[in-house]
């Protein structure tokens, strides 16, 4: 399928960032762009106010008439989570359109132009958004997809008037196969998403296949330690290839310098805070450096990166209340996470709201999750969101509470969840999670911000 030749794109799950992403992108093509999801979220309306038509019926006379005849000018993209008897996706299946998955459509829009590919079980989102804005930031240009919004840009899509893109390279039903970068990131490859996989020795060797559709010539990053071979070694304090040293923190900001084998950067401001941040920019710099982009406008960008949605994004900040909110739903995501927020906040007492997210999540990390969780000083735990999957026997939020040694630690319905906390009044709230947690972030903070 031909980019130019699509002038029409429908969206079975457009809410998705990945999958709203694309829609950004076409619509900035010209191409006619509606779309499907079952709730109406902020993404979507961010969608709709930019004009896009969006249905929130899972239904064939909901369908825009454009996209009722199969047309050789139509494109459909789906994402996997949508279930199999969808009836939208059927229709469209039944009356021969081409019908895509979102992994399929970014290897066609970036065959044929520069690469830059994040892949990763955590940290994808923010290394390649550090990507994305260095190269912004400093006049080079991108095109990026990114798996989370933006801060300077409010959007998970950027586009540039050249041949480079960035994308977050998704390893969930190993859709990064789709493509072939020129320069790749890798920045964790540990155990996740085993309802696809089955084992962390299955994951592991799709992100050796992954490793192996670098282009000829091209460049790997690999966070130290990880088994890809011909790889660049990067970390933070570690005697990697790329590395970070004298790491410190100076007025609540993250410090550190940056090395290579031909670069000394020092002095580096990061506002994203956390040793794994550090070591995901650290990845970014590299990137940026393989470009030929100049240092010293490099540390101007990073200095002025505003972070990403939902990854460890302030949103109270006063001498009574701090409250931040952060994506994590992986255990050693909530393990860098909580790191953070004791290396910034030593004093304080941590109240934590997590929602977990997968019933099989939930059963196959059960005991790293308690170990995490159990760090904590008050514990709110809320019912497993359930994303795609159907209800596991004996797997809920009591199964992972009982495994939590932490003694202030209880279960709270998501509509108690705001008057729970009137009552607690903490002074350092930390709210995780990748389900739908993020709709208590208003109303949390407007408790706040009034107490």
């Amino acid at each position: 399928m031909e980019l130019d030749n699509i002038k029409r794109v429908y969206f079975v799950g457009i809410g998705g960032i990945g999958m709203s992403a694309l829609a950004r992108y076409f619509a900035k093509r010209g191409c006619g762009v509606s779309g499907y999801d079952k709730t109406k979220t902020n993404l979507t309306a961010a969608l709709e106010q930019e004009g896009i038509s969006i249905a929130y019926t899972d239904s064939e006379d909901s369908l825009p008439d454009s996209f009722v005849n199969d047309d050789k000018e139509t494109l459909i993209v789906y994402t996997p989570a949508i279930p199999k008897d969808s009836a939208i996706l059927n229709y469209f299946k039944g009356h021969g359109f081409k019908l895509k998955k979102r992994s399929e459509v970014l290897g066609i829009i970036s065959k044929g132009q520069f690469c830059i590919a994040v892949a990763g079980t955590h940290g994808k989102t923010t290394t390649s958004s550090v990507v994305a804005h260095i190269l912004t930031d400093t006049g080079y240009g991108c095109t990026a997809f990114l798996g989370g919004i933006a801060s300077n840009y409010n959007s998970n899509f950027l586009i540039g008037d050249n041949n480079v893109v960035v994308v977050e390279a998704d390893e969930y039903d190993r859709s990064f196969l789709t493509l072939h970068p020129d320069i790749s990131v890798i920045t964790s490859m540990d155990a996740d998403h085993l309802d696809i996989y089955g084992d962390a020795s299955q994951l592991q060797e799709s992100f050796q296949l992954f490793a192996g559709q670098l282009k000829p010539g091209g460049t790997l990053f690999a966070k130290m330690g990880l088994p890809i071979a011909g790889s660049v070694s990067y970390s933070a304090d570690m005697d990697s290839q790329v590395r970070a040293q004298n790491i410190r923190v100076e007025n609540g900001s993250f410090v550190f310098d940056y090395k290579d084998a031909g670069h000394l950067i020092e002095g580096i401001n990061l506002m994203l805070p956390g040793k794994h941040n550090v070591e995901n920019t650290v990845a970014a710099i590299a990137v940026a450096l393989k470009l030929g982009i100049d240092p010293d406008k490099i540390k101007t960008a990073v200095g002025n990166f505003k972070g990403v949605k939902r990854r460890f994004e302030y949103i109270v900040n006063s001498p009574e209340h701090i409250y931040i909110d952060d994506y994590a739903h992986h255990p050693e995501e909530l393990r860098a996470c909580f790191n953070a927020v004791r290396q910034l906040y030593p004093a304080k007492k941590l109240t934590v709201i997590f929602q977990p997210h997968l019933f099989t999540r939930t059963r196959d990390f059960a005991d790293d999750f308690a170990k995490v969780l159990s760090t904590a000083d008050d514990l709110v735990l809320l019912e497993i969101y359930p994303a795609r999957e159907l209800p596991l026997e004996g797997i809920n939020s009591q199964y992972l509470l009982d495994k939590i040694s932490l003694k202030d630690k209880e279960i709270c319905g998501k509509d108690l969840v705001v008057a729970h906390i009137k009552n607690k009044q903490p002074e350092l709230l930390l709210t995780v999670g990748a389900g739908d947690i993020d709709t208590l972030i208003q109303p949390l903070k407007n408790l706040l911000t009034n107490a």
